[in-house]
């Protein structure tokens, strides 16, 4: 089957030379994963002489082949802290008025981003009129459409409830978490806020808004505009929660296996239309074109992408996950570190270590796998 990486290896040199530093460097790593540019290492038996080599993975995180591994062990990390409650699924969304900015300005509004959406869930959550209690959030950004189109936003998964006092934990109520309006609202005032004093740079489709009267009636136009934030009905248990963090977590704009054909400079992917009963349709892109959408998604570096708030925030989260714990009836098993042979055994299958030639040993110096999807 045809993946990201094959188009990466036919792109134009005159093409590449007009990314910037950071897109070159992942599209050299994307072309690189798997192949003897990257070398080897070996895969040897413990009970006979049985070797054999592999190429090593490029590990960046907008590789499709790269994120399964990575996905499936942080999901074991996170599932050690979820409780036996309601979840909520809470979307913000960022108005396409603001992509040329966004690209040009990507770690500070990204961040911006980030700061905004959990402020807004704090406020509201500590407020007696909705709960009354610390709440928790894992923020997950992404910045694609299904058509890899520029669609920024960020998925919000937060527990139905909340702790008080550090001693009392309040439900929220079952199909209701916070009103939409009400999130919406709050968050467009605080983002034109930020927006406001952030350090930002104009150039090109944006080195009008230099001019302080211009970026003024800018940030009018887009505080007239209703911003789009969405409550998805409560998760039924922890495992859905989970199943539906492994789908998001890790993801990156497009995974090999939408990549129908690559031909005659045409790339032919599928993709889910939400405005139209969503259907699974197809679009053709030039490659040029392909790729120039697919770089648009690629983060700063050290960016991080996945961020934890309030009761999930790292620092003293394991004492506050155990007190929630007690207050919410969850059973409590003891945290434990995540078994990397365990994962690889979920996603390779339980024979994925015996030797091929002697059957009885066991072969050492595997790396994660490399599985497209």
């Amino acid at each position: 089957m045809p993946e990201v990486q094959d188009i990466a290896k036919v792109l134009p040199k005159e093409f590449i030379e007009q990314l910037s530093l950071d897109q070159r460097k992942v599209l050299s790593s994307i072309s690189n994963c798997r192949t003897a540019v990257l070398g080897t290492h070996i895969i040897s038996c413990n009970s006979c002489e049985y070797e054999e080599f592999s190429y090593n993975s490029c590990r960046n995180r907008h590789c499709p082949k790269c994120q399964t591994f990575k996905k499936e062990e942080w999901i074991r990390k996170q599932e050690q802290y979820l409780m036996d409650i309601p979840y909520f699924h809470v979307v913000f969304t960022l108005p396409d008025g603001l992509n040329n900015l966004i690209l040009q300005n990507q770690k500070v509004i990204y961040n911006l981003f980030f700061k905004c959406v959990s402020e807004t869930i704090s406020e509201l959550t500590a407020d007696e009129k909705y709960l009354g209690a610390k709440s928790g959030v894992t923020a997950v950004l992404h910045t694609w459409g299904q058509n890899l189109s520029f669609h920024p936003h960020i998925h919000c998964i937060i527990p139905g409830g909340g702790l008080k006092d550090n001693n009392f934990w309040v439900n929220s109520r079952k199909k209701f978490f916070l009103p939409v309006k009400v999130l919406s609202r709050k968050f467009r005032g605080k983002f034109m806020h930020y927006l406001k004093e952030a350090n930002l740079d104009f150039y090109n489709s944006t080195e009008y808004l230099k001019d302080d009267e211009n970026f003024a009636q800018f940030l009018s136009h887009l505080y007239q505009k209703e911003w789009v934030v969405y409550c998805k009905k409560p998760f039924g248990n922890a495992q859905q929660v989970i199943n539906y963090l492994g789908r998001y977590t890790h993801r990156i704009a497009i995974s090999n296996n939408r990549i129908k054909a690559i031909e005659d400079g045409v790339v032919t992917f599928t993709w889910r239309d939400y405005k139209d009963s969503n259907k699974v349709k197809e679009m053709k892109l030039s490659t040029e074109e392909f790729m120039r959408r697919f770089l648009m998604h690629i983060l700063p570096p050290r960016l991080h992408k996945i961020r934890h708030y309030g009761l999930l925030a790292p620092k003293g989260k394991l004492v506050r996950i155990l007190t929630c714990k007690k207050l919410t009836g969850t059973k409590i098993l003891p945290f434990e570190p995540v078994n990397k042979e365990d994962i690889l055994r979920e996603i390779l299958g339980t024979n994925f270590d015996v030797c091929p030639n002697c059957i009885t040993g066991k072969l050492s110096g595997a790396s994660p796998p490399s599985k497209t999807g």
